[in-house]
Parts: C-alpha cells; structure tokens; sequence
C-alpha cells in the first residue's frame, strides 16, 4: 500500500473526520491507527509497538553509534510552549495584560486599527514562523480582546502572515532553508550566472500566493471582510462580547480564573516579549554563529542556527525578566504558583495536539503518501501549465502531509529536474510555484503545526482557526493559479503578479458590496 493511492487514506480520514467531528485528537487519533494498521497489515501488536516506537522518538532517539539521546528539536519546542504559557499567566496576574489593554484601546481607537497593527507585527516578526506565531499572539490578544475581534479572526491574521513572510524573507529559518535547497538544485543542474541568493531574491515576486494572500488579508481587515463561519464567530465577539465560542471547551493559551494585579503597568506586559524576541534573535544568530565552518555572515548564522534551542533560550530569557517584574508586584505568595501551574495547563491542549500531529506526519512518512503525491507530477505535459500544476500538487501534498518544509525537501528537487529536462529557462517560476503551492497546503491543514501553533497563540479553538482560515487560503489559492497560468505562458513575472494583486483587490471589493461586511464594531452601534 506503500507509495500508491491507498497512502492518501490515513490522512484524507484524519481531514474528514475533524471536519465532521470537530474533535482534533480523537480524528488524527483515527488516521495515526488507519495508518499503522495498513504499514502492518493488519497485525494490531504490530501496529501498536511501530505507534510506540514514533512517539518515543520523538523525544529520544539512538543515535548511529547505538547510544539514546534526547530529540533536542520536538522537546526544546514543546518546551517553549509551556515557557510562554507560564509568561503569560504571570503576566495576567501581574495585571500587565489588563494594563496593556486598557492603554491600546485608548490609542488604537477602532477595530480596523487593532486588525491593522496585529497585521504589521505579524510582518515584521519574520525571523520564525514558530516565533511569530506565538509572539504576535500574546502581544495582540488583549488589544483585538478589547475591540471585541473574534479570536478566530486574530488566529488568521497570524497565521496568513507568518509563513508567507517567512517564505519570501531570505533572513529567517525558511529563506535560510529554501536558499540552501536551491543551491544545491541550481549546481546539480549547472545553472550558471545566478547564485543560491540571487535566485531566491528574484523568486519573490514569483511567489504568487504569499503576496496574494497577505494582500487580502490587509482587505480583509480594511473592509471587514468576514466569509462564511468566520461571520459567525465576528456577529459573536461584536454583538454578545464573546471573543471564542462559550460552547466550546479550553482552548490552547487560554487563561481562565485567573487574580489580576490593579498594580499592573504597560511595561510588565512590553517588557517580558521585549526580551522574549531579543533573547530569540540573539540566541539564533548564537547557535548559528556555533555551528557555521568557515566564514560566518548573517546569512549563514540564519542557515545554521537551531531555531528550538533559540526559543528556549529566548524564552527562558522573557521569562526571567517576567518573574522578575512579578517579584515587584510583592503579589501573594500562591500567585507565583498558580501563575506557573495556570500557564502550563493553559498549553497542554496545543501540546496534546501537536504530539499527535507529529505521529501522524510520521505515519503518513512511512507510507508514502508524499512520494506518490510526487510521483503525479508528468515531465511530458505543456511546459506552460507546470507552474501551475506544481502549485496545486504542492498544495495537496503540504495539506495531506502537514509539512512546507517537507514538502520542499520533496517537490523542489522534482520542479528542477522537471525544468531540466524541458526549459531550464522555466527554473526560477517552478521553483516559486513550489514554495508558494506550500505555504497554501500548509494553511488548510489541520495537522500543520504551524496551523496548530497560531491557533495557541491567537488562544482559539484550532478547528475554528482551520474552518475560518480555509476559505480566505482558498480564495487566494485560485487567483495564485491565474498567475501561474499566466507566468507558464507569458514568462513574464511583472503581468503575472499584477493581475494576481488587482484581482485580489477586486474580488474583495465585490465580496465587500456582497454583505459580507455587515459587522459593525461596538463603538459604531453606540
């Protein structure tokens, strides 16, 4: 069953299910035992001692020379979760979320301003998607909170803007990444005149869906475009002041029954992320500087840095200045200690969530639903429509797989062979539909932990995040596709994202004259 049709079962399954269910463990619970059941043929023993053996790998791991050692990546992440988890409570207690609040709701006076600003935080944060993720999050939450922005919304404010930042940003763990794979691609076919750098520079204005679908998130801010589920969960936090869904249970990083300090200040919630992102960047471009041979420039400290080890370090480093600021408060002693079990309790759903995910990748790995989904891909079809065909196949295979990263690692090698052996003119826009098909897949999929840690830091309820995200991602996905049809035909990169971008705005304009933009803000109806 291995690399064939059948591979798509488990994790097409585990889609269906939280879509009709809503219930995200018991769902990729169901595809993770689908899948060991088929990798085994039915041998249920079996099945079960190869779903141990993923999931103790993911934390430790033998080693060549046969000797166990930490997996340093998935535990330093989970790690980091509850770091920030514990930043956060503390901060609440210490009344810097209310302080902070209270502050931007007297400086950022409407809806459209708090939307507007979360958007350019989520912008200028591209060193790591991870980071941004949870970072624009916990900086956001009580300004969108007090404009009564549905956390669903705020959730695909963060996550439509920290991948596709990151993808087109050459200093950042992706444009860090991506740069290393094309340079090994442009030297295995002997592609002369251009270097890794270079390429990916002018592969910006090629990725048609980043651009598209950080455009349209601007417009949906600006003109309060709200689609299909994501009206609901607006109409909600406007008119009932229900920022989540009071039916739903605890969300991943939210904070319930928590005391607040009336001592708390602006700079007791500034100050913690302050040092949380300089402790980060420092520490990656520490651990880049450590692990780069040779000549050591800021683009090599990006290429060799260890993003997880950073956050910790980062993390360990806000949450220093947290408690800190905490001690000042001279708040009750068992304050400390509820703020530290709070935060940890706050971050195990996004944990459970994330360790399932992480089996079901491994799952779907080991089958092969990637290499078939590669193994589509014809080297004999119309030069012209490959742009476009790699940006859907990427798409499906990032969406089934949950994975951009692995999805390059996959399918860019495949997009060079593919120009090679037809018109290595076509390099550049195949290379770019593959990274921007990516990024798309990655934003409807469920099982992507960048999806799941958006969801954490926006505190959402992830399947609201993942129902109300789709159709924005959907929407962009098929005005990309116009693009790459015309970029396969023309090879002109200019006409190609200019029609991308004016129809993006179009569309939003009609979408915006089609009532989807009835929500009023709280101000206003007063």
């Amino acid at each position: 069953m291995e690399n064939t049709i059948y591979s798509l079962i488990p994790p097409l399954l585990a889609l269906l299910m939280v879509a009709l269910t809503r219930k995200v463990l018991l769902s990729l619970g169901t595809g993770i035992l689908v899948g060991a059941f088929m990798l085994n043929n039915f041998d249920i023993l079996a099945s079960f001692t190869q779903i141990f053996e993923i999931v103790r790998d993911l934390f430790i791991t033998q080693n060549d020379a046969g000797a166990w050692e930490v997996n340093t990546w998935n535990v330093f992440i989970l790690l980091f979760l509850l770091i920030l988890g514990i930043m956060t409570s503390l901060i609440a207690i210490a009344g810097g979320s209310r302080a902070f609040g209270e502050w931007a709701i007297k400086k950022v006076k409407t809806r459209v301003g708090a939307q507007i600003l979360t958007i350019v935080l989520g912008i200028i944060i591209f060193i790591d998607d991870y980071f941004n993720s949870l970072a624009v999050g916990n900086v956001s939450r009580p300004l969108t909170d007090r404009h009564r922005i549905s956390r669903a919304k705020l959730a695909y404010y963060i996550d439509s803007t920290a991948a596709p930042v990151c993808v087109i940003s050459p200093v950042s763990s992706w444009g860090a990444y991506i740069i290393g794979l094309i340079g090994g691609i442009l030297a295995t076919h002997e592609v002369a005149g251009i270097g890794a750098l270079e390429a990916f520079v002018k592969m910006i204005p090629m990725n048609i869906y980043a651009l598209s679908a950080l455009l349209l998130v601007f417009a949906t801010a600006l003109w309060n475009i709200n689609l299909f589920s994501m009206k609901t969960h607006e109409e909600r936090a406007v008119n009932e002041g229900h920022v989540l869904n009071p039916d739903n249970k605890a969300v991943p990083g939210q904070q319930i029954g928590l005391p607040e300090s009336d001592k708390g200040k602006v700079g007791d919630l500034i100050w913690p992320i302050v040092a949380l992102i300089v402790g980060t960047v420092a520490a990656m471009l520490y651990t880049g500087a450590q692990a780069t041979e040779g000549n050591v420039t800021l683009l090599s400290m990006f290429e060799n840095t260890d993003v997880a080890k950073s956050l910790v370090y980062g993390g360990l480093f806000g949450l220093t200045v947290t408690i800190v600021l905490f001690l000042m408060k001279k708040l009750p002693g068992k304050h400390f200690g509820t703020g530290i079990w709070k935060g940890i309790q706050s971050m195990l759903p996004a944990i459970y969530i994330l360790i399932f995910a992480w089996v079901i990748i491994a799952i779907i790995d080991e089958i092969g639903t990637g290499k078939y989904l590669a193994g589509i891909v014809d080297d004999n079809i119309n030069i012209a429509f490959l742009p476009v065909l790699l940006f859907l196949i990427s798409g499906i295979m990032a969406f089934a797989t949950g994975t951009s990263w692995g999805t390059f690692g996959v399918m860019l090698p495949i997009a060079g062979e593919i120009a090679a052996a037809t018109d290595i003119s076509y390099i550049l826009p195949v290379l770019a539909a593959v990274l921007a098909g990516s990024v798309f897949g990655d934003h409807c999929s469920p099982i992507s932990d960048t999806t799941i840690l958006s969801s954490t830091g926006a505190g959402s309820n992830h399947i609201d995040h993942v129902m109300t995200q789709l159709p924005y991602a959907l929407l962009a996905a098929v005005i990309s596709s116009v693009g790459f049809l015309i970029i396969g035909f023309t090879q002109s990169v200019t006409l190609s994202l200019l029609v991308s971008l004016v129809l993006v705005i179009i569309v939003a304009f009609i979408l915006k004259k089609m009532n989807f933009t009835s929500i009023e803000s709280p101000r206003e109806q007063n």
